[in-house]
């Protein structure tokens, strides 16, 4: 079951989107970190917000990762421009060993401040993104 958060880890380090959308399930979600309200549903709209993000994000890598059964906890670190961030991502699988949920904890506050204020106008781009994230399942 490891197998999923392996690729995904791999796939996050070497800034490939489409492999970490591969290890997602069709109705994976992520909830953001910047606001615990939008919560980017299916794999085609988690894979616009990865690709957002990862624009800017660089050096990233994954340091520890903990947990059985289907929840893990990634601890991970990387750079937003010159600030250095780090990340607990809590990642839920399904029961096929695909990642079902990903729940990022991203600090400082500063560094997510500056990411939020990045993504707006690539997420702009996409207006249905955040209207779909905003909507209760």
């Amino acid at each position: 079951m490891d197998d999923a958060i392996h690729r995904y880890q791999s796939a996050c380090r070497a800034r490939d989107i489409p492999g970490m959308v591969e290890t997602l399930t069709p109705d994976a979600e992520l909830v953001s970190p910047i606001s615990g309200r939008l919560v980017f549903r299916g794999a085609d709209d988690v894979g616009i917000l990865l690709s957002a993000v990862y624009a800017y994000i660089t050096d990233f890598r994954w340091t520890a990762a903990l947990g059985d059964g289907s929840v893990r906890v990634g601890i991970g670190e990387g750079k937003l421009g010159p600030l250095t961030f780090g990340d607990v991502m809590v990642t839920e699988l399904a029961a096929d060993g695909s990642i079902r949920r990903l729940t990022p904890h991203v600090r400082p506050w500063l560094t997510l401040t500056l990411l939020a204020v990045l993504l707006v106008p690539r997420l702009a781009r996409h207006p249905g993104l955040v209207v779909r994230a905003l909507r209760r399942s």
